[in-house]
């Protein structure tokens, strides 16, 4: 059996590691939706645009990756942008070439697409 100290270390020692995911301010992150719906409608071409751009543009502080199911099945692929100390952009209905449009304007130049976004579209 472990004393309190032993746990309340271990517990500070975890949420150190959660605070690392949640705190963290530098870095961009793309976000594509992967689940079976975002499959199906073409999200795999989609994340393959993101990750060629990125590197062929040599961009530093940046992660592309995938979840599941954002949500709003009817407007797949969707990809989220997360900038530091910015709001969330939230991108639909997205295409091999919008992903290559949204790295130049949005990621290098930081001029938000604001055409592809969900505000957008559900007008």
């Amino acid at each position: 059996m472990k004393t309190i100290a032993e746990l309340e270390a271990i517990r500070e020692r975890a949420l150190q590691k959660v605070n690392l995911r949640n705190d963290r301010k530098d870095g961009i992150r793309i976000v594509v939706g992967m689940a079976t719906c975002g499959l199906a409608a073409g999200a795999r071409p989609v994340m393959n645009a993101f990750v060629e751009e990125v590197n062929k543009r040599k961009i530093q502080d940046i992660t592309v990756t995938q979840t599941g199911c954002i949500g709003v099945c009817r407007l797949e692929p969707i990809v989220e942008i997360y900038m530091p100390g910015e709001d969330k952009i939230t991108y639909v209905k997205m295409t091999p070439e919008k992903a290559v449009q949204i790295v130049n304007e949005h990621i290098v130049n930081g001029n938000a697409c604001i055409q592809y976004t969900i505000g957008t579209e559900e007008k």
